[in-house]
């Protein structure tokens, strides 16, 4: 950490996945490690009631570091439909019918840190059920700024769709997760609703993530690491720890000294969020 005033300057993770199967038996170590590079938030992102159900009883276990974020992953918000449709998707379904699950997350949002991730997904999810994804996209766009939460997003090949509903819907409070889009439509986006746009672990081998660092404006930008996934070295397993490497390569982009860098990001995070990471 780098000091500031009388306190230090804390990172964050913004998207994390530590109830994952890869992560989950090893959360302690996982914990301790981001402790030690300076990480002061994690915000662990659910995918359904059953994921957002073990997101909150890790948060109890340490209110210092971890803070939910409850949601719906945007498969998960059509699975009983493309199961019945026979179309294959490489993870176990929800026992928890996603018109429960948007409910789930509405009767217990005053206990989330944020709503997510929420989304659209046209990657996974063929277009015959996008009406259907598209609506409960909207109901917890509604729920969340129904409840003043702050909105985590996951999309992928519908990203200007994503953009038309929180646009129409008035959504402010956004960070945007591992944007896949264009980056003249993340620049477009952070231009005209003021959103954030959360940079992986793995932007130094990126172009893209390289790219939205480079243009965006730099009080856009947030940390995030998706772990297990998208780890700063291919094939291996990420953990909330690298936000610092991000961090460091921000700073080398932009030019200026780790602590700015660094000071520009805890304040984007509380321009979002409303506290200090």
């Amino acid at each position: 950490m780098v000091p500031r005033g009388d306190r230090p300057v804390a990172l964050f993770d913004v998207h994390a996945h530590l109830t994952h199967p890869k992560l989950a038996p090893q959360q302690d170590a996982v914990l301790a490690r981001a402790r030690e590079r300076g990480v002061g938030t994690i915000v662990t992102n659910g995918l359904n009631p059953e994921d957002n159900e073990a997101v909150r009883a890790l948060a109890a276990a340490n209110p210092d570091l971890v803070r939910p974020a409850f949601g719906l992953y945007p498969v998960d918000a059509v699975m009983p439909a493309m199961v019945e449709a026979g179309i294959d998707y490489p993870r176990s379904p929800s026992e928890v019918h996603p018109d429960d699950a948007v409910t789930w997350v509405r009767d217990n949002v005053d206990d989330a840190f944020a709503v997510g991730e929420i989304g659209l997904d046209g990657y996974w999810v063929p277009e015959q059920f996008w009406d259907a994804q598209e609506a409960r996209f909207r109901a917890l766009v509604q729920v969340a700024l129904d409840a003043d939460k702050p909105i985590i997003i996951h999309t992928r090949k519908r990203e200007r769709r994503a953009f038309e509903i929180l646009q129409e819907m008035g959504a402010t409070r956004v960070d945007w997760h591992c944007f896949g889009g264009r980056v003249k439509l993340a620049r477009r986006i952070a231009g005209e609703l003021g959103h954030h746009f959360s940079i992986p672990a793995n932007a130094r081998r990126s172009q893209s993530f390289t790219r939205m660092l480079e243009t965006l404006p730099r009080e856009s930008v947030l940390l995030e690491t998706d772990c297990p996934y998208l780890g700063p070295e291919p094939g291996t397993t990420n953990e909330p720890a690298n936000v610092s490497l991000t961090a460091s390569y921000a700073a080398e982009v932009w030019g200026v000294p780790p602590e700015e860098a660094q000071t520009q990001l805890e304040d984007n995070f509380e321009r979002l969020f409303g506290v200090r990471p």
